[in-house]
Parts: C-alpha cells; structure tokens; sequence
C-alpha cells in the first residue's frame, strides 16, 4: 500500500513541479510521477541535509517532505530545460 502512495504522491509533486516550470503541456502522467520521485531523491540527497527534513522517499510523508520533495522536482525540471534548451524556463 504504501508503494501505490508513494506512486501517487510523486506523480502529484511532478505535475505540481511541472506546473512551476511551465513544461505540464509537454509532460504526461508517467513522467509526472518519475519527475516527482526522481526529484524527491535529488531533495532528499541534496536538500534534506540542509534543512534536517526527509523527502517523501524516506518514508516521510509530511508537509516538510513534501515541500523538500518539491523543490527536488523544480531543480531537476530546471536542470532538464537548461540542458535542452539552454535556458531555465
């Protein structure tokens, strides 16, 4: 059980991160989930040790999880645009 919410909650910080970026248009619901939990991993590792809050892939559903998983997100989608077009946005 706790796989399909981490499924869920993943693709919802994606789409809500894709949404940020403005690149939803591009993205579908697949890559929306693995945007979430690839950059719930990147706020976990990069993030999470600043800020003392674990992401959702550590078993921490909470609004702190949730918010370093975000910011994850919003850094790999940065991170994807900058190599693909060579800008941020």
């Amino acid at each position: 059980m706790n796989f399909i919410i981490w499924l869920v909650v993943g693709g919802v910080i994606g789409w809500i991160a894709s949404m940020i970026m403005r690149t939803d248009a591009q993205q579908g619901l697949i890559l929306n989930v693995v945007v979430g939990i690839v950059g719930a991993a990147l706020g976990g590792w990069l993030i999470s040790p600043l800020v003392g809050v674990p992401s959702i892939n550590q078993d921490a559903f909470s609004l702190g999880a949730m918010l370093v998983s975000l910011v994850g997100a919003v850094v790999l989608l940065a991170v994807v645009n900058l190599l693909r077009r060579g800008s941020v946005r």
